[in-house]
């Protein structure tokens, strides 16, 4: 630790999710329940890291020319299902990525990292799948050969009838919205309401955010309470953001039941879709969600 803190510091603030952050949905919107925790939107935080860069401790140790490969490992305890031992959790990733935006992060939010965050180290890979950024980390492989291990061979791929066996490791996450309502939500009649959200994506800022709150009859588009943040951080190239907050003015509306939607689109281009294609797992639902909301 001491070696790494004489390096140049870094401070960098991205989005920090789970694969699995809105796995509900697939269910109660589309119909097709898939396994594991029946996340809403709630998984996703904006975290601001602070560590030293990976390129810098690579460099200091000699990086050769023709490495392709990183394979992270944690020092949590093996993992065991179904009677198989798999070892500790472990993940590879590309030499590129490393050397892009990777930091070795000993500190969050201006504290020292908790224990379940984990201490006293850990690898943080802005944008990616949160089982990415490998807590408590003990060792990092440097190959010349593409690494795997079942955290990327065997869990967090899209798995079902759509998807071949052989599909890819999943890396950089979706872009999502949620509105800053409880689902469902109910609301005042004859009363101005200022609704807020908040849309993030694993690939760029976001650019614009349309809503919708009359359950897609009609559209507009709302105020970005960041617009503009993110960009300078990736002038300076630290590549650093987290999710954009937004909102959006309701003059009074009448009493009844309304379907709120909220689409993002980041700078990359990519924007939500109507529909998330299905997977066993329930990764990746990136669909515009439909938010209940009872005026009355």
């Amino acid at each position: 630790m001491r070696d790494l803190k004489a390096l140049p510091h870094t401070r960098l603030t991205s989005v920090h999710e789970c694969t699995g952050n809105g796995r509900s949905f697939f269910g109660s919107q589309q119909g097709q329940p898939a396994s594991g925790t029946a996340w809403k939107l709630g998984s996703v935080g904006t975290v601001t890291w602070e560590g030293a860069r990976l390129r810098h401790v690579l460099r200091r140790l000699g990086l050769a020319p023709d490495a392709v490969s990183i394979q992270a490992t944690g020092l949590d305890a093996p993992f065991v299902s179904g009677g198989v031992d798999y070892g500790r959790v472990r993940r590879p990733f590309p030499v590129e990525k490393a050397l892009d935006d990777a930091i070795l992060a000993w500190g969050a939010n201006g504290e020292d990292l908790l224990p379940d965050h984990g201490f006293p180290l850990r690898l943080v890979l802005p944008g990616w799948v949160g089982i990415a950024s490998i807590k408590w980390l003990g060792s990092l492989e440097v190959a010349r050969r593409e690494l795997t291990s079942p955290w990327n061979t065997t869990f967090y791929r899209l798995t079902g009838p759509s998807y071949p066996a052989d599909s890819p490791p999943l890396t950089v996450n979706p872009v999502r919205s949620a509105w800053e309502l409880p689902f469902p939500a109910t609301l005042p009649a004859g009363a101005t309401h200022t609704l807020t959200g908040r849309s993030w994506s694993g690939a760029a800022p976001i650019q614009r955010v349309d809503v919708s709150l009359d359950g897609g009859a009609t559209w507009r588009r709302a105020d970005l309470v960041d617009e503009g943040k993110g960009g300078p951080d990736r002038d300076r190239g630290d590549r650093g953001f987290g999710w954009t907050r937004w909102s959006v003015r309701w003059a009074r509306p009448a009493a009844g039941s309304y379907t709120l939607l909220a689409r993002a689109t980041d700078r990359d281009g990519r924007t939500q879709p109507d529909v998330s294609p299905y997977n066993t797992q329930g990764y990746f639902f990136d669909a515009v969600v439909r938010h209940p909301v009872t005026v009355g």
